[in-house]
Formats: structure tokens, sequence, C-alpha cells
């Protein structure tokens, strides 16, 4: 993707259902569970690279000793510096072992980070806070081991402020309005209503009611996965489904993630082996080993992340690579009608690196489409990695920003040549206008062709992606050019005065006031007016862009239909508050500006 999205996040836990002899007599390690753990975070670290978390929870740890144990890191390179620490102290504790300890020892207590059950989180700092606070697993401390609670997990809630108050009400004092605190507080709090006066401290709690309590008033999309200090474990995903997550378990270990192909690879395990987590479900795994799925929330229509399939998880997915490729061959027809059929004259490219699979599916069609004529493909765009990491001084990175991307010389034909190139979704546009474009204009294609995998990105998101204003978008930018061109500021401020009247009421009472700004537009004027913007002012070439369709896009990922940021048609009843609030946001920072 040329605009780099940020996004929440990523999460494993794992849990060993024999005891730690058990893996060290069959693998020959007591690590087995780290080793496992941190080849599920490294097989997700594409979903957070802001900070990084491990906890592991040991069963039989004695009083006196530490039954947990805690690292994080918010470094550049957070998951890389949080293994390599932990590595460390491996290491220095098993060189200094003189003997091997006998069965009666508790080995959690005798070797860093050796337990029977582990949370792993990897961040991505959606509104900047770069801070080991802001790191997950988060940890309520307690006496009693069952009323400690290590939490972690990928969500955003729209409803933050309304349960703040609750919990303060209530008499709590919260250390801050963060979701991940409120989470933390909420769960807590019912937790801490159960009895605690047996067993030492080790009694399970209800976790299911203790879920069922908290998360009723949840307004959002979440993957959350905690630990409770007696060993006691879960997962729990939202009733809509917004947030992935995947599961598995056998006589060894209970596992979940927020990919499927992490587990395949960490477990040598089939696709079909692998199973979703069903929205609205609690996956739990009790201190003796035993593992339930029980539903814990009302049942609500699903609406799976469909950026998901688009961008964020990783294309090694049997079922992601199968929707990306029909992706690519759905936007065929478009592609050759925007470049008049000419296979001769026409070179089919993409912009690294997510859209190489929707490419491919292209090419499919395209080949099959040509009847037989020469399809010309290249790899034209490439992307340094590790371009921007050199350059430090402000002035020097402005200019040299255009040049992270770098041509293929020699392949198009100055002059004569058209050139297409597949994105998997266009949302602020800055890249492509400030780079990418300039970039293939320096090849001399009589056209520029830019194809987007997705349909155009009109409205912000509020369940964990960072695009959470209108100012963001260019296809808003481009709506709201339109209706001013036209002279449409009443439909303007009569979506602004239902926007207002809807945020003074309800949740539930609320609807998306922003749509009929782009009802006013038909799909292929806000395209033309998108590519008049993204198109830079030196630009050469003819330019043209084209998008998906919602329809298409239907057929490519059936079972993901939350798309909206496509459509405007947001899963829970706060995503239409949170549009609104954008929409009044944005006309108050254009009034400031104008004044």
């Amino acid at each position: 993707m040329s605009d780099a999205l940020q996004h929440e996040c990523g999460v494993s836990l794992l849990r060993l259902r024999r005891n730690l002899r058990y893996y060290e007599r069959k693998y020959g390690t007591v690590y087995y569970g780290y080793h496992k753990l941190a080849l599920l975070l490294e097989k997700q670290h594409n979903r957070g690279q802001d900070g990084a978390g491990i906890a592991a929870v040991g069963l039989e740890a004695r009083p006196g000793r530490p039954f947990y144990q805690l690292e994080k890191s918010c470094s550049e390179l957070s998951l890389a510096d949080l293994l390599e620490r932990i590595g460390r102290r491996i290491q220095e504790t098993q060189s200094g072992r003189q003997s091997n300890f006998s069965d009666s020892d508790v080995l959690a207590e005798a070797y860093p980070f050796c337990a029977e059950v582990y949370l792993g989180h990897l961040r991505y700092g959606t509104f900047g806070n770069r801070t080991l606070a802001a790191c997950h697993p988060l940890v309520r401390d307690n006496s009693w081991r069952n009323h400690t609670l290590l939490l972690a997990g990928n969500f955003n809630l729209t409803n933050t402020g309304v349960l703040f108050e609750r919990l303060v009400n209530s008499g709590h004092h919260p250390r801050s309005r963060q979701d991940s605190e409120i989470l933390l507080a909420q769960l807590t709090h019912f937790l801490e209503k159960t009895p605690s006066n047996q067993s030492f401290g080790m009694a399970s709690a209800d976790i299911l009611g203790i879920l069922e309590r908290a998360a009723r008033e949840w307004d959002g999309g979440f993957n959350i996965c905690g630990i409770f200090g007696n060993g006691d474990a879960f997962a729990l995903r939202d009733a809509a489904g917004i947030r992935p997550a995947y599961y598995y378990f056998d006589d060894e270990i209970a596992v979940v993630a927020s990919e499927r192909p992490a587990i395949q690879t960490a477990f040598d395990l089939s696709s079909a082996e692998v199973s979703e987590l069903p929205p609205g479900h609690a996956l739990t795994v009790m201190r003796n080993g035993d593992v339930s799925l029980k539903r814990c929330l009302e049942p609500a229509p699903v609406r799976r992340c469909v950026f998901e399939r688009i961008y964020f998880s990783r294309g090694n997915d049997a079922d992601i690579h199968r929707e990306r490729r029909a992706l690519g061959r759905a936007l065929a027809p478009r592609v050759l009608d925007a470049v008049g059929h000419d296979f001769e004259n026409t070179v089919f490219s993409y912009i690294p690196n997510t859209a190489q699979i929707a490419f491919h599916g292209l090419l499919d069609e395209l080949y099959n489409t040509g009847h037989g004529q020469r399809v010309r493909f290249a790899q034209i765009a490439v992307k340094d990695a590790k371009f921007r990491t050199f350059i430090t001084d402000v002035s020097q990175r402005r200019e040299l920003f255009p040049h992270v991307y770098d041509v293929t010389y020699g392949v198009v034909r100055p002059g004569s040549d058209q050139l297409v190139v597949l994105d998997d979704s266009i949302v602020r546009g800055n890249t492509l206008r400030n780079a990418i474009l300039p970039m293939l204009d320096r090849l001399g294609p009589r056209k520029i062709v830019v194809v987007s995998s997705a349909p155009p990105v009109k409205y912000p998101d509020c369940y964990g992606i960072d695009m959470a204003s209108f100012g963001e978008l260019v296809a808003f930018e481009a709506v709201m050019a339109i209706l001013r061109r036209r002279g449409r500021d009443d439909l303007i401020a009569e979506c602004a005065r239902n926007a207002e009247t809807d945020l003074a009421g309800t949740d539930r009472e609320c609807q998306n006031r922003a749509r009929p700004l782009y009802d006013a537009v038909t799909g292929e004027e806000l395209a033309r007016e998108i590519a008049d913007r993204l198109k830079p002012a030196q630009l050469r070439a003819d330019f043209e862009v084209v998008f998906q369709s919602c329809r298409e896009l239907r057929c490519c990922c059936p079972n993901h239909t939350g798309d909206w940021y496509f459509t405007g048609n947001y899963p829970t009843p706060g995503g239409n508050r949170v549009v609104n609030r954008a929409l009044l946001n944005y006309l108050n920072m254009i009034n400031q500006r104008a004044y």
C-alpha cells in the first residue's frame, strides 16, 4: 500500500496443557512454550511495530516467589529488542546452571520466562503514544492470585467516555481514559466481586460471567486475551466479529492468535485444523487444562473487517490469498477500458509489496481476456524498505522522501506506452501524489492508470485503523470540492445540523449523516475528482484512477462484510456517533481556516 496505515494490533495466547517436565522430555527443552510464542509473534510482526510485550504465568510458583513475569519494549525494533533481552536472560541463567534440577523442583522459579501460560502482544500506536505504559500486556496486581489479571488485545471502543463515567460513578478512579485502561478496570471490578477466600486465592472465578457483565457495555471491535494469576485464561471476540481471532487446541497446547497462518506455522497445521473464534464467543482454558468454547455476548450481525483481507493480514492465509487474487481478477474489465484494450502498448505493474497477490489475479484475467495476446508486465516500482531509517534531518527527509521508491528503467517505451499500477487502496493519497506518480512520470509513459483493489475510502474508521478524521481521506476532500463547486452548501449545512441533533441523543438514535454527501455524487464523478486531486502539477502523462466497486468487493470477500470505510454502514451504534462527530470536527476546522 502506498499510504502506510497503522492498525491495532496482534495478540497471541498460549497455554501448555501438561507439566513442564513433559515438554522437556519430549522436545528437549523447558522453553518449548516460550519458543512457540516467540514464533507466533514473529509471524504476526506486520500487525504492530510500535511496541511488544510478553507475559508468562507459572502455575506452580510458590508463595514468596513471583508467579508471573513481564517484559515489554517500545524501541524502534520492539519485537527484536524484546526477544533479544529475554534471550540474554535465558542464556545467562542456563549457562550458570551446573546441574539439572530434580523432578521436585519448580522449573518456572529456576528459569526466566519458563511457564505454562503465555500472553504476547504487538502494538501499533494509532495515536502516537509510543511508551512502555501503553504497551500490552497490562497488569492489575493483587496478592490473591485469582484476582490478578494480565490483559492484552486488539481492540478499539467507541464509547470509552460512557464507560469512564460509569467507572467513576461506581467509585473507581481510572488512571487514564484510554480504552485499554478502562477495559482492565471494568474486568477487575467484576473480578473483585467474586469470592477470594478459597484455596489460598487459587480458585477459578466465573470467567464467563465476568466477561458477560463487563463486555455487554462495550461498543467496538475487539479480540481480548487475558490470564488470571492462578493460571486460568480466556480469549473473547466481539459479537460482530470485527477484529479477527483464530484458535487451536490438542492434548498438549491451546493457542489463540490474530492470524491463522501464524498458528499453522508454529504448530505445523493445515488450514482446516485451525478454527475461527466465533464472534461473540469466549474460549477459556482453566487452571486444570480444561478447554471450553461458549457464547458470551448477544448475537449480532457479523461484520468481519474486510481490510484484513485487502491489506492487513498476511497473504499466506489460504483464503486471503484466494480472495486477493479474486480482487485483481474483478478489476480487469475496468482496467482494459481505461487503456482502450491496447495490450501491445501497455505495461502492467503494482505498488509493492502487499498488492502483489491481487496483481497476480489481474494477470490471470488479462491472459484469459486477451485470448493469447501478449501481456507486458514488470515490477516497475521498487520500494527501499530501509531508506527512511537513514534520513535523520527533517529538511533532508522532505527532500529525499520522493525517492523512497525507485523505478525499473528500460521497460516502458517513452511516449508510446501506457503504464498501469495496482495498489491495495487509496486512503490519503499523499505518497501517490508526492512520490510515486512523479517517479513513474520519469519513465515517460503517455498515460498512467492507478488501480485500487478496494473501493474509495470514504468514511473514518473507529475500530482500529488510523484514519479517524475526514480530513485524512482524499475521497472526502473530493466530494466536498464537487459539492461546493455546484453550490450545494445547503446540503452540507443540512448534514451538519442533523449530525449535531443526533449527537445530542443516544448512540442507537444516531444515523450516518455524512452519507447524503456521497449520495449526491456518482462514482465516476468521484473517481475523476480524486484523480484531479492526486495528480501532481508537473505530471506530463495523462492520468486516471480506477476503483473496485463495493459489489465486486462483496463477491470477492463474501464472508467479510465489514466495509464501513467504503459504505458508511457501521456495524455498531457507536460508529454512527463517531462519523457524525468527525463530520462536525471537519467542518469546524474548515471554518476556522476560513476565519
